[in-house]
């Protein structure tokens, strides 16, 4: 193996995951670039790999060290890309370097292996057919809404990556958007001691991930196809929402997402209820 750029996926917590070929092309390799030197140290030794340069290359450095690395494989060494964990590239560093590669004529090529997304998703239940990865959402403003009105919307099976302390916020997002009956399945520690696989609905999931601990993966079920909703069925369903929290904007915004149906005709329904004395301002 000489001049080119190889992608080794990673365990995501259990190091029986390391497959022999990943070993074999991580022994040799001339360059290991990867996030945590000593955390890839430390699978290095575990896995018998002895003697490797590490290169650190993460979130915060990746643009400056392409120039590095590049520079290797120009003088004909083979490069190993790692992340802590799964396949490099995806929601971790990667992506950028693989692109100018590619563009500098040099030969890329993947070990494939352990994958979080792909894990949770057939862990799930949910449909598999057809899919998208949203990664991390973004943590506040306009472009978080409007991930959040996207996914709402989403007729594919939809996975997200969530830390531990923000898990409670991101599901109290998706139930405002989604509808607090939408079915999602909870994914945290795979492959680890502690892995749980959690399934159920939004508004369930916001109630039980008081005290989340561990990184997760949330499945949450596409959208469910457009329907000819009626009034009847509208206000319904607006009478349930808002028996969750009373408020108007959240209610609206969920149930056209639930029910496929504009806002504003929602909307025209949460006034005909209040005149009536059904609904919460």
């Amino acid at each position: 193996m000489t001049a080119q750029l190889v992608l080794v996926a990673t365990p995501l917590g259990n190091m029986a995951d390391l497959s022999p070929r990943a070993i074999s092309t991580l022994s040799s390799a001339h360059t290991v670039a990867c996030e945590d030197t000593r955390r890839t140290g430390q699978l290095l030794h575990l896995a018998g790999v002895t003697a490797k340069r590490l290169v650190p290359v993460h979130e915060h450095n990746e643009a400056s060290m392409i120039p590095v690395i590049l520079g290797l494989l120009g003088a004909g060494e083979t490069v190993a890309l790692v992340t802590d964990a799964g396949l490099p590239g995806i929601s971790d560093p990667g992506s950028r370097l693989v692109a100018a590669a590619a563009a500098g004529g040099f030969d890329v090529s993947v070990i494939p292996g352990p994958s979080a997304v792909v894990a949770a998703l057939v862990v799930s239940g949910l449909a598999t057919d057809r899919f998208v990865f949203e990664g991390f959402l973004p943590r506040k403003g306009a472009d978080r809404r409007a991930r959040l009105e996207a996914i709402a919307g989403e007729p594919r099976t939809v996975v997200l990556y969530e830390a531990p302390h923000r898990l409670v916020a991101t599901l109290n997002d998706l139930t405002a958007v989604c509808g607090a009956s939408r079915r999602v399945v909870l994914v945290r520690e795979l492959t680890k001691l502690y892995e749980e696989i959690w399934r159920g609905t939004l508004g369930e999931a916001v109630t039980l991930a008081a005290e989340p601990r561990g990184e997760y993966v949330v499945v949450l079920d596409g959208a469910p196809p457009a329907s000819a909703a009626t009034d009847a069925d509208i206000e319904a369903a607006l009478v349930e929402e808002l028996a969750l929290d009373g408020d108007r904007r959240a209610a609206v915004t969920a149930v056209a997402a639930s029910l496929r149906v504009p806002k504003r005709r929602v909307y025209e329904a949460a006034l005909r209820l209040g005149k009536t004395g059904n609904v919460l301002h």
